[in-house]
């Protein structure tokens, strides 16, 4: 068993997989919990223009576990283009039409 195996635990690939799972469900509450933010701070101070801070806190949170989720997407791709198993592996570049004319010839 390597170091990598044996600090992810028992659990590791379930964790790894409900933590790529709840990607949306980290888009939805970090918006209501910005409107939440949002609406408490409308209350405090009697400001509307508040309420829409709190908003643009919450989509801007959402946009931050996108892109956190995204280089972490990136990272394992790129692991996976270096390895040597796929290093022969070529990706199939023509059109649909290209392909259609070759066809028919």
């Amino acid at each position: 068993m390597n170091d990598k195996q044996h600090k992810k635990g028992k659990f590791g690939k379930t964790v790894e997989g409900a933590e790529k799972l709840s990607l949306g469900i980290s888009i939805v509450v970090a918006i209501l919990m910005g409107i939440g933010i949002g609406i408490l701070l409308k209350k405090w101070t009697g400001y509307t223009w508040t309420l829409w801070l709190g908003v643009f806190w919450g989509v801007a949170a959402a946009i931050m576990n996108i892109k956190i989720e995204y280089n972490k997407l990136k990272k394992d791709l790129d692991k996976v283009a270096k390895d040597p198993k796929y290093k022969n592996y070529k990706m199939n570049t023509k059109d649909e039409e290209e392909l259609l004319e070759e066809f028919e010839k």
